[in-house]
């Protein structure tokens, strides 16, 4: 069914005039919702008491906001009362009046798929996602990040793409330039292919020419058609067009011809390696069991994309409060449900079941095509390990696993602390190979793998590290082109055991985690969905686990 929008200009403090004005096409024409493209307030370092009173009064109800709007991060930073109201309403401001968040992907309930990109390139900024909410700055990690949405109805972003006009007959106004433009926000609209890519330019209104998008390999009798348009200031001096109204109808497919006057895409495609097809494996964060094999063609199930995946940052249901630190290529979170509690290690006032997650959604490191990711991934490991050293004073090693198949969905690692005695004694690695032989899985090997690029098949990998002497982590290295297991195991003695999966038996997702329950005599915590908490608790556990980890952090130092 198609919904009727409209978005606006940059508002820039100009509240009252603008939804007066808009309440009346509102009652006209009945639209879904609204969308301010630019600031919706004006700059706090040069408001003037009226600015500041207009705040006051939205926030205060004393004007009414007509219909559903949505606004994101502009060229300024928010007034901090807004600020303040948004951390307390967990981004509504007032009835009606919705903050999408600077890096963000939405779908509303009429099921229009918005991603927004907030603010201009941060050039201080040179790797990883921005941490600040609500300043008007953004990375290339943080436009990246949005890539794993696959696809938009609407693009929102605050600046426009590089090379926008290229191939356009469609001049700007006379005496005007163009408006700053980005190559990290081509490359997403060239990703996400929108219906619409909305942007600001504050003194004109600019349309250019539909754009198609060559077909790719999952559609290829289809070629995506986006229109951009970058909507002017009400307050420019020429009067330009501020307001857009357009109806959409997300379930439609893509027009079967293209619309008069259309252009090739102005971007150069963006290339993706594509991972082989997964089974049907559940995309839950926390599966439970899944049999290792391969079912007919036609039972399978099209594989989850990045917005619904969830260890993605592009899905706007991922849980945030339990994400830790983000670095270039990696994050860090504590586990949902985790098989340890609080009370397991005395020396660590929080559960320390921490997961090691990639940015880039890739069923195994393999397929991810640089190694800089296994390496980061490794520089945590071993941070990890030194805080271990640091706060529990020698007497606790660490476990890390991971589950690598080609049809997986999202590739990461667990890591759990362990007492020194299981380590020393040598029943961890019994552990591990005692439940193998149970289960009558092949036999582990002792061998560094690297990120596994040069191994044939699928597998099951666990380290076993215990502290030494040294307890200062060294940065991580590489080997050959492929990643090293040293680094992470530089401030002590660590064993890497690999077994080899094959669709010849059934592999147990869990199964790391159930060896571990049964070494830390906690078998009834096996299940993570029976480990349960309230999200006081989890944020909690995240605040002790940060605050613990903030001098081995890394990816603060790179901001």
């Amino acid at each position: 069914m198609a919904c009727k929008i409209v978005i606006v200009g940059a508002i820039a403090g100009q509240i009252p005039p603008v939804f007066e004005k808009l309440s009346k096409l509102h009652a006209k024409n009945s639209f879904s919702l609204a969308i301010v493209a630019g600031d919706l307030f004006a700059d706090p370092a040069i408001a003037s008491p009226e600015d500041e009173e207009t705040v006051s009064s939205l926030l205060a109800g004393n004007f009414s906001i007509p219909l559903p709007t949505y606004f994101t991060i502009g060229n300024h930073a928010l007034p901090q009362k807004i600020i303040d109201r948004l951390e307390e309403a967990t981004g509504e401001v007032c009835p009606n009046l919705y903050f999408l968040g600077k890096r963000s992907t939405t779908k509303t309930s009429e099921g229009i798929r918005m991603v927004n990109l907030g603010g201009f390139l941060d050039p201080s900024v040179t790797a990883g996602l921005s941490k600040e909410k609500y300043l008007p700055f953004h990375t290339e990690g943080d436009a990246k990040s949005l890539h794993g949405a696959n696809t938009a109805d609407i693009l929102l972003t605050s600046t426009w793409p590089s090379s926008i006009r290229t191939e356009s007959s469609i001049p700007l106004p006379e005496g005007l330039q163009d408006a700053p433009s980005e190559q990290c926000v081509a490359e997403l609209c060239a990703t996400l292919k929108p219906r619409y890519h909305f942007s600001t330019s504050p003194n004109f209104f600019y349309e250019r020419e539909p754009f198609f998008h060559l077909p790719t390999e999952d559609h290829p009798d289809t070629r995506a058609v986006t229109r951009f348009i970058s909507l002017a200031s009400p307050s420019s001096p020429s009067k330009a067009k501020y307001l857009y109204a357009f109806s959409l109808d997300p379930s439609a497919p893509q027009p079967s011809e293209l619309p008069a006057g259309s252009t090739a895409s102005p971007f150069r495609p963006v290339t993706k390696k594509r991972p082989s097809a997964p089974d049907q494996q559940t995309y839950s964060r926390y599966s439970d069991t899944t049999p290792h094999h391969r079912p007919s063609k036609r039972a399978r199930q099209p594989p989850p994309t990045p917005s619904e995946c969830f260890f993605c940052l592009s899905n706007p249901s991922l849980a945030t409060h339990l994400i830790t630190s983000i670095a270039t290529d990696t994050y860090l979170t504590t586990a949902k449900g985790p098989l340890s509690e609080p009370s397991t290690y005395p020396s660590l006032p929080f559960p320390a079941h921490i997961l090691l997650i990639p940015l880039t959604h890739a069923p195994t490191l393999a397929a991810i095509p640089d190694v800089a990711t296994y390496n980061e991934m490794q520089r945590y490991r071993s941070a990890l390990h030194s805080m271990l050293v640091a706060k529990a004073g020698g007497v606790l090693g660490a476990v890390t696993w991971e589950v690598s198949r080609a049809d997986g969905i999202h590739i990461h690692w667990q890591l759990l602390p362990v007492s020194v005695g299981l380590i020393t004694k040598g029943l961890v690695e019994a552990a591990f190979k005692v439940e193998a032989e149970n289960e009558k899985y092949p036999l582990f090997k002792a061998r560094e793998i690297g990120d596994g690029r040069g191994e044939k098949g699928d597998y099951f990998r666990v380290w076993i590290w215990r502290p030494g002497k040294d307890n200062e982590a060294q940065p991580p290295e590489k080997e050959n082109g492929h990643g090293s297991d040293k680094p992470a195991s530089s401030t002590g003695t660590e064993v890497s055991l690999v077994l080899a999966l094959s669709a010849n038996f059934r592999f147990d997702l869990q199964f790391g985690r159930r060896v571990m329950a049964k070494l830390l005599g906690l078998e009834k915590r096996a299940n993570w969905r029976d480990c349960g908490q309230a999200q006081a608790e989890e944020v909690a556990d995240a605040e002790a686990f940060k605050k613990a980890f903030r001098d081995f952090d890394f990816s603060m130092d790179e901001d």
